[in-house]
């Protein structure tokens, strides 16, 4: 029995979105009714085509929606001309200093042009800015940083603080919308998760325009997944937040990963084998640990949404097992063999030593199923939604 069978009807696992405003990033909907999309950066050279594209390559197959380069220079959006013809997802150029950059990288593929109204310059360069995006069919991001703010808005409240990262955001908003440009999302990150959470809350109270959430320079891979989890996490609950990059120092591979679990965990996207398993104790009739690192690695290919669990002894196992669409549970009468249950319903007994290839078998086929009935199902109505991997 899946999982997202009973998420439907449990009115306390309901989250109510903010609505905004749908803006797009080439093919990707972003805000109003569209899922929550999953982004990263890229940490390659840009001027190196061959090597920002491989890894972009990794991104896609990772589950990325959108990836954002970098184009400090000339030679950067020389190279994003071919880096976007290659990428298979929409990209964004991220613009820092000289507005000249988002000039060429939307005149060379970029879906999206992202910049820091602390550190882009004087109003009319924001406005040629908007202009390039307007000609070559880009849509915007203001990305306000507490590390970056306008002078004068330091000078005007002493510090980085929600209030002053708000200011700034509506004010280049307001420009934006003055010259009628409408297709924008906003960002207010901090690495502080108090700062960034309060700053969010507030600026979605201030406008209807998608936000792009996420705690810049969260830290290494545990770390700053932890704080992502904080911060993002109150935030989503809340219904705040449309698009999401996890800053990690770490292959951004893990970004995409850490991302769609935030998501998974708060029943927003579903991609992927959702694995739960307990922690282990001396119950355990297998070594949990152990197997469910195997199975993870196993099963990373897996788009299929679908859930597993591998609980090591008959207190938990079972129940468990009725909310999964594969379960194993260990322990009971037998030593060395444990029980395997489908859609919830026993079927039937593995040794634990062949239990990893075994399950691993039964999910590729199980996910082999749900496409096959996918792919029946948007032949018999073309205009059905891909959700294979909402």
């Amino acid at each position: 029995m899946n999982t997202e069978d009973h998420r439907h009807v449990r009115p306390w696992r309901m989250i109510d979105r903010r609505v905004s405003r749908k803006i797009r990033v080439g093919k990707v909907e972003v805000g109003g009714d569209a899922p929550i999309s999953v982004q990263s950066m890229t940490n390659t050279v840009t001027s190196d085509a061959a090597v920002t594209i491989e890894q972009i390559r990794q991104l896609e197959e990772a589950g990325a929606d959108i990836v954002r380069v970098s184009c400090p220079d000339v030679e950067s959006t020389a190279a994003f001309k071919t880096i976007a013809r290659e990428a298979k997802v929409p990209l964004v150029a991220d613009i820092h200093f000289h507005y000249k950059r988002g000039i060429e990288a939307a005149q060379n593929g970029a879906a999206c042009l992202r910049i820091n109204p602390g550190n882009i310059g004087s109003k009319d360069r924001v406005r040629d800015v908007v202009q390039a995006a307007r000609d070559y069919g880009c849509s915007m991001r203001i990305g306000v940083n507490a590390g970056s703010l306008e002078p004068h808005l330091l000078e005007k409240y002493g510090e980085p603080c929600p209030e002053a990262m708000v200011e700034s955001a509506l004010f280049h908003a307001d420009i934006l919308r003055d010259l009628d440009f409408h297709e924008f999302k906003i960002s207010v990150k901090a690495s502080d998760v108090f700062l960034t959470v309060a700053a969010y809350q507030q600026l979605a109270e201030a406008i209807d325009c998608p936000l792009h959430l996420g705690v810049t320079e969260a830290g290494p891979l545990r770390t700053g997944t932890i704080k992502s989890s904080v911060g993002l996490g109150n935030l989503l609950w809340a219904g705040i937040g449309d698009t999401i990059r996890i800053s990690l120092a770490a292959d951004p591979v893990e970004e995409i990963k850490v991302g769609f679990d935030i998501l998974k965990s708060l029943g927003l996207r579903h991609r992927g084998v959702n694995i739960i398993a307990c922690p282990s104790c001396a119950r355990q009739g297998f070594n949990v640990i152990e197997t469910v690192t195997a199975l993870e690695a196993r099963l990373a290919h897996i788009a299929t949404p679908m859930s597993l669990s591998i609980i090591g002894c008959v207190v938990n196992g079972p129940g468990e097992a009725l909310m999964t669409d594969i379960g194993f549970t260990g322990g009971g009468s037998g030593k060395g063999v444990g029980m395997v249950y489908l859609a919830g319903k026993i079927d039937h007994k593995i040794d634990n030593a062949n239990m990893v290839d075994h399950i691993a078998g039964l999910v590729e086929k199980k996910a082999a199923e749900m496409e096959a009935e996918r792919a029946a199902a948007e032949a018999r109505d073309p205009i059905l939604e891909h959700i294979a991997a909402e």
